[in-house]
């Protein structure tokens, strides 16, 4: 594994071993210090008991059974010096004759220590010390450190494992495999990333393929009227004519409707929401769409929130599609259903064939056995699917039971919830 890979896990692990040493550190400074503290007043407690068992100017005769009691109590060796350090008394080991210049000794597991009288006497203990013989509470606190670093060290990996799956998988991504997928099983914030990822993977993957899709079928539909448009400029250089010119007009209007309907499906595409959307009168707009086509138009008022330019394109190309691939009479009517206003426009044409109709919205769409000069669908029945999704609608095909076809539009309905 490389150096950079490693070095998310070196951090967290060596924060968390970092961490757990100045807790126990720290509690081993605060545990030293009640044991001083609590040392402390006991032998405070101690010297005045022992100052307390030794009556003040007592000879030898009545000191040594007292101080005999005493060693074999506390299992020490205690001795009684006079002012002007002469041994007055003493039980157990003798001492060293320098004991009086100094108030705290050790020899070996053994404390020695001297106290003053009141009455200008010294007493010198030596014996074990009290607590827990010797043991280090650092030393527990370290080995507890330690358990839990080796108990951490798992969970860590783990965690950096799954980030080091994920960096590849951004990586995979980014040289162009656009199919790459990360694992996110989990629920923690690795698996939040992860998911996301694979949600925009996802929609990059389709957006891209959508584009591919949309250039290959732009460029092939664009050769048709481009060669058209070739043919009738040749043919109008040899003898100018009024049918030849009205040719190449009809051909360049195709080819900028053309062009028109490619740009919109790339814009729509790249927005997500309509950022200044307003009040429509659905009924208004259908009815001058139909007077511009020559369609009647029926039904209630009714208003939906939206773009009116993307929707009167909407009504457009859903006449302009009955007009050219059906037969008439084409009609379009507008109709209120609780919080919800559908927008019909039928023909009278043969209609679409069932197994057909699951792909109608599909850009440049051709129906099978239709040729190049009956022409697909475009990108009319397309952009009426993307204007609908942009604006929280839905657009499908019905059957109507008499014959022809049926395309219904469902928006919600003005200051409905979408």
């Amino acid at each position: 594994m490389r150096l950079v890979r490693g070095n998310l896990f070196l951090k967290i692990y060596l924060t968390l071993i970092a961490s757990l040493a100045a807790v126990a550190i720290a509690s081993a400074i605060f545990v030293r210090i009640g044991q001083d503290e609590q040392e402390t007043g006991w032998r405070g407690r101690r010297d005045a008991l022992v100052a307390a068992m030794i009556p003040a100017g007592a000879d030898r005769a009545s000191l040594e059974p007292t101080l005999d009691r005493l060693s074999r109590a506390l299992d020490a060796d205690i001795s009684v010096y006079a002012r002007d350090g002469r041994l007055i008394a003493g039980a157990g080991r003798p001492f060293p004759d320098d004991i009086l210049t100094s108030r705290w000794a050790h020899e070996g597991e053994f404390h020695t220590r001297v106290v003053k009288l009141s009455d200008g006497r010294s007493v010198a203990a030596r014996m074990p010390p009290f607590g827990p013989g010797g043991r280090n509470p650092l030393s527990y606190l370290a080995m507890i450190a330690a358990v839990i670093g080796l108990a951490a060290y798992p969970v860590v990996r783990h965690l950096t494992r799954r980030l080091e799956r994920l960096r590849r998988g951004v990586e995979a991504w980014g040289s162009g495999a656009l199919v790459t997928r990360v694992a996110d099983s989990g629920h923690d914030e690795v698996a939040a990333v992860a998911k996301s990822f694979n949600q925009a993977a996802g929609h990059i993957e389709r957006l891209v393929a959508s584009h591919r899709a949309l250039l290959a079928n732009a460029s092939h539909e664009l050769r048709s009227p481009l060669a058209r448009l070739r043919m009738a400029i040749d043919l109008y250089e040899q003898a100018p004519d009024a049918g030849r010119k009205v040719e190449i007009v009809r051909n360049l209007a195709e080819l900028d409707a053309l062009v028109e309907e490619i740009l919109l499906a790339s814009r729509l595409d790249h927005v997500d929401r309509l950022h200044h959307p307003e009040t429509v009168d659905l009924l208004a707009l259908v009815t001058e769409e139909g007077a511009r086509n020559d369609i009647e138009v029926g039904g209630a008022v009714a208003t939906v929130k939206g773009d009116a330019k993307l929707i009167g394109r909407l009504v457009r190309n859903l006449m302009q599609n009955a007009l050219r691939h059906g037969a008439p009479p084409v009609t379009a009517t507008v109709s209120r259903e609780k919080d919800r206003v559908l927008l019909r426009v039928r023909d009278h044409g043969p209609g679409v064939p069932e197994s057909e109709r699951r792909r109608v919205f599909e850009p440049f769409y051709r129906p099978s056995g239709r040729g190049e000069a009956a022409g697909g669908w475009g990108l009319g029945l397309s952009l009426v699917r993307q204007i609908a999704e942009h604006h929280g609608a839905t657009a499908r095909y019905e059957a109507p039971p008499d014959g022809g076809a049926c395309f219904v539009v469902t928006f919600p309905a003005a200051g409905a919830e979408r």
